[in-house]
């Protein structure tokens, strides 16, 4: 019994992979046809870089593998093998030395992770004393809420631990989601974040993204803003984004950073 057990789960995993892969190879092709998506997360990479410190980079989640135009320094890994990738890596046991890498940065990842304890260990492990993690992430605000709550695929579950420890459940699609993770582990409890790693202080959080994102349509075919209207309104979303983030962003920007030797 032990035998098929172990064989239903291989099967299960085979083919989590092919669909991630699958997924991946559809994002890249998406990635290629829209303009109006490579603006937007472009705004993203040009944040992520200006919080980087010198050194080598890790990308996790690494995706579509477009970081590499705006990073010089980075080892691009997901969770699945691409040609476009330079490592398939788990962000929750990575394959690397301790204190190898001066910065950690993902897009859209974090909300993905079974385990985001495992991975903030793991990043305190393998991050350079003063190296930093830089996230963009889901934010779940008064406005937010009611579109990923209702028109997007992935659920919120509010009420979620995101430091919460055990094992990783092997029949899991490395695309399932909590897109409340982010929320809860640096808005909601942040303070018990630092406590349950010391070694990690949250420097820089910043609400962003309003309008263009979900009328984008993300990573879907569709979109519903012309793509000259992009960088217009990304700008003037920058401008109001520190009186109304807090209420009315889809995004969140995160830095994180591990503490020096002394």
């Amino acid at each position: 019994m032990a035998v098929v057990e172990n064989g239903d789960i291989r099967i299960q995993e085979i083919k989590g992979v092919l669909m991630s892969i699958e997924i991946l190879n559809e994002h890249r092709l998406l990635w290629n046809k829209k303009p109006s998506l490579r603006a937007i997360y472009s705004d993203y990479y040009r944040r992520i870089v200006k919080q980087c410190i010198p050194g080598r980079s890790l990308e996790i989640g690494g995706g579509t593998g477009n970081l590499k135009d705006y990073l010089g320094e980075v080892i691009s890994t997901d969770i699945v093998p691409n040609p476009w990738l330079d490592a398939a890596a788990d962000a929750q046991s990575l394959p690397f030395e301790n204190e190898s890498f001066a910065n950690i940065v993902g897009v859209d990842v974090l909300h993905h992770l079974e385990r985001p304890h495992r991975f903030l260990a793991e990043a305190e492990r393998v991050l350079q004393p003063g190296g930093r993690i830089i996230l963009v992430e889901p934010a779940i605000t008064p406005m937010s809420w009611p579109f990923y709550n209702f028109a997007h695929p992935e659920p919120v579950n509010m009420r979620a631990d995101p430091l919460a420890e055990g094992p990783l459940d092997p029949n899991r699609h490395p695309f399932d989601a909590n897109q409340a993770i982010p929320t809860l582990l640096f808005k909601k409890q942040h303070a018990h974040m630092e406590k349950t790693f010391p070694k990690l202080r949250l420097i820089n959080m910043e609400h962003i993204s309003f309008f263009v994102y979900p009328f984008s349509g993300g990573f879907r075919s569709w979109c519903l803003v012309p793509s000259f209207l992009i960088a217009p309104v990304l700008q003037f979303e920058n401008i109001i984004a520190p009186l109304v983030g807090k209420w009315m962003a889809f995004r969140l920007f995160v830095v994180v950073e591990k503490r020096g030797r002394n």
